[in-house]
C-alpha cells in the first residue's frame, strides 16, 4: 500500500491528458502494477483521516487507546538517540505544557473565512491568480490563509498584508500569538512520563479502540494505524492510517444507514468512494488528508459495520462516478425539498455540468424550465406541492420554523464574529430592522438576502446564508414578517423544504427510488446527469487546479 498526498505538475503520460495532479499518475501506475492474478481490482490505497482533530483545544482533552483483548499496542516515537518503542495494552494520552528556551511567535495572514471548503478553494484559486501563494486551513470555519513556508518571515507577512489592505481589502490581516510555553501530549508507561509531540500507534490484530476520556460511552474502534501529530493550529490530530476500502465500511452505514434497498447504499458507496478520491488535498496543511466529520464525510471506523453496507462496499469495488473522464464532484446531502440545486446556487466557482437542477420526483409533476423557481409566486406555489416527489412524507420535505427579532439578531452578531466580518459600525449591533430575500436561482434557492440592521445593511450570499440565519436547515425558503397587534415587526417565519444543500444525490430520495426498483446506475444518472460510472484501474483524472488545461 501507498499512502497518497496531491502534489502540483505537469506531465504528458497519455497524448489526450496533458496536465495532471500527481495523483492521477501515482494511482493509475499503482493500480497497473498490483501484484497478483487479480491485478488492477486489488487496488486500495491508504488514505489518512483525521478522526480526533484538534486535540488539545480543551487543555483537559485526554485520550484512552486500547488493544483487542489478547493484543497489544506498540508505540514508536522519536528520541534525539533515535525510534524508541513501547508494548502496552492500553495508553492514556493527556496534555501538558512545557516552558520553552525563549518565546514562541506563530504569525499567519489570514485571507478570508468561509463556511465552505468549496467556497475557500475557489477565492483561493483567485489568490493564486494573483501570484499569491495559499493554503486552506479550518481553525474554526475554513480560511484561505497565506502560506506560511513563504511568507515566513515578519517582514515579508507585514508586507503582504499592508500591500493587500491598500489594495481595499480590510478582511485581509495578521494574526499573531507570542508563547512561553508550549502544548505537549504525554503518557505514563512503568513510572515514566513520556513527552512528546508524535507518536505512532499499531496493534498486531489493526484494531485499535478510542476513548475521549475513560468515562466516555461512546468510544470509537478504527482499524489500520494511528498516529498522533501536530497541526497548524497549535493543537494535535489523532490521524487513521486505512485502506480506502476499509475507510468505505465506516462511512457508508453513517452517511445513508443499513437499512435501505440495496440500489441506495450501492449509489452511495461509489459517491463516498469518489468524494475521498477527488478531496485528498482538504487538509494538506495539516499533514493528512480528510477529517471524519460532515466537513468530509462521517466515518466511525469499525464502530459499527453491517453486512448490507460491506456488501454495497465490496460490490462496487473500485466504481467511481466520472464526467469527460475525471471524478466528479460526488457531493451529496440529506433531503431536496422536491428539487435539487445547481452548484452555483450554493458555491462560487466553475460550473459543473453534471450538478445541475432537477425534479426530484419519477414523474414530471412541474415543468421547471416553464415556471422558473427564481419567480418568488411560482416558487411560493411549488412549496404548496406535497404529493409525487421522491421524499414524500418525510419529516424534512416541507419545514416552518419562527424567530424572534433577538434571536435573529443574537445569531447574527454570532455568525459576523465567527467569520471575521464584525468591523465598523457591525461590531455594535443592536438590533436587525429588516430582512428581505433579494435573488432566487431557477431552482428556487435563496442566492442572496439584505438584512438591514440598526448598524447598516449587509447582503449575504448562497451557502452562508444558512450560517447567518438561525432557523433555515437549507436555502429552499420564504420568509413572511411576524407583527404584534400594533403592527410592529417582531420576527419572520421560514418557510421551506429540504435538508443541507441541496446539490448532487438526495439521499432520502434515493432511498424511494430503490424501493420502486431503480438500480443503482439509473439513480445515479437520475441525480448526476451525463456522467459515467468507471473503475480506478482506468487512467482518470483524480482533480485538476482550475488554471489547468486539458487537451
Amino acid at each position: 500500500m501507498v499512502t497518497l498526498f496531491i502534489h502540483r505538475v505537469s506531465l504528458k503520460p497519455w497524448g489526450h491528458i496533458q496536465i495532471l495532479p500527481m495523483i492521477s499518475l501515482i494511482l493509475w501506475m499503482l493500480s497497473r502494477s498490483a501484484s497478483g492474478a487479480q491485478g488492477a481490482t486489488d487496488f486500495n490505497p491508504m488514505l489518512k483521516i483525521g478522526v480526533v482533530q484538534q486535540f488539545g483545544k480543551d487543555p483537559e482533552d485526554t485520550l484512552v487507546l486500547k488493544a483487542k483483548l489478547g493484543d497489544h499496542l506498540t508505540l514508536r516515537f522519536p528520541t534525539p538517540e533515535g525510534e524508541q518503542v513501547l508494548q502496552t495494552q492500553s495508553v492514556i494520552l493527556k496534555l501538558g505544557m512545557q516552558p520553552l528556551a525563549s518565546p514562541l511567535v506563530d504569525e499567519h495572514i489570514v485571507l478570508s473565512v468561509h463556511r465552505s471548503y468549496e467556497n475557500a478553494e475557489q477565492v483561493a484559486e483567485q489568490w493564486r491568480a494573483q501570484g499569491i501563494d495559499i493554503e486552506l486551513a479550518q481553525p474554526d470555519l475554513w480560511q484561505v490563509w497565506a502560506k506560511r513556508s513563504t511568507y515566513n518571515t515578519p517582514l515579508l507577512r507585514r508586507w503582504l498584508v499592508q500591500s493587500i489592505q491598500a489594495q481595499g481589502n480590510k478582511a485581509a490581516h495578521l494574526e499573531t500569538r507570542i508563547a512561553n510555553q508550549k502544548l505537549t501530549p504525554y503518557w505514563v508507561l512503568g513510572g515514566y512520563r513520556y513527552n512528546r509531540q508524535e507518536l505512532n500507534i499499531t496493534a498486531n490484530q489493526k484494531v485499535i479502540q478510542v476513548s475521549k476520556g475513560p468515562k466516555d460511552k461512546q468510544p470509537m474502534t478504527y482499524g489500520g494505524s494511528l498516529r498522533l501529530q501536530p497541526d497548524s493550529y497549535n493543537t494535535y490530530t489523532l490521524v487513521n492510517t486505512i485502506p480506502l476500502e476499509t475507510y468505505l465500511r465506516g462511512v457508508v452505514p453513517h452517511e445513508m444507514g443499513a437499512w435501505p434497498p440495496d440500489a441506495s447504499i450501492e449509489s452511495q458507496a461509489i459517491l463516498s468512494r469518489t468524494y475521498a478520491l477527488r478531496n485528498l488535498r482538504r487538509f494538506e496543511a495539516d499533514g493528512y488528508q480528510l477529517c471524519a466529520n460532515t466537513d468530509c464525510q462521517v466515518y466511525k471506523g469499525l464502530t459499527e459495520v453491517y453486512p448490507s453496507t460491506d456488501r454495497a462496499v465490496e460490490v462496487t469495488r473500485g466504481s467511481v462516478l466520472t464526467h469527460e473522464n475525471e471524478l466528479v464532484d460526488a457531493v451529496y446531502f440529506s433531503m431536496s425539498g422536491g428539487v435539487t440545486a445547481n452548484f452555483e446556487d450554493i458555491w462560487d466557482g466553475l460550473e459543473r455540468p453534471y450538478l445541475k437542477s432537477v425534479l426530484d420526483a419519477p414523474q414530471k409533476i412541474w415543468d421547471l424550465s416553464q415556471n422558473s423557481l427564481a419567480d418568488e409566486t411560482n416558487f411560493r406555489k411549488f412549496m404548496t406541492l406535497k404529493k409525487g416527489f421522491t421524499e414524500e412524507g418525510w419529516i424534512d420535505f416541507r419545514w416552518k420554523e419562527s424567530a424572534s427579532l433577538p434571536a435573529l439578531t443574537q445569531h447574527l452578531r454570532y455568525y459576523l464574529q465567527r467569520t471575521k466580518r464584525a468591523q465598523g459600525n457591525f461590531k455594535t449591533i443592536k438590533t436587525i430592522k429588516s430582512i428581505k430575500v433579494m435573488e432566487r436561482s431557477p431552482s428556487g434557492r435563496v442566492l442572496s438576502v439584505q438584512i438591514q440592521t440598526d448598524q447598516g445593511t449587509l447582503e449575504v450570499h448562497k451557502d452562508e446564508i444558512q450560517s447567518a440565519l438561525l432557523p433555515p436547515i437549507s436555502t429552499l425558503f420564504y420568509i413572511d414578517p411576524i407583527y404584534d397587534k400594533k403592527k410592529v415587526l417582531k420576527g419572520y417565519t421560514f418557510v421551506g423544504g429540504g435538508f443541507g444543500h441541496g446539490v448532487g444525490l438526495s439521499q432520502t430520495g434515493s432511498y424511494q427510488l430503490s424501493e420502486m426498483g431503480w438500480s443503482r446506475d439509473k439513480i445515479l444518472n437520475f441525480y448526476f446527469p451525463n456522467t459515467q460510472l468507471r473503475h480506478i484501474s482506468e487512467p482518470i483524472r483524480f482533480w485538476k487546479y482550475p488554471d489547468e488545461q486539458v487537451d
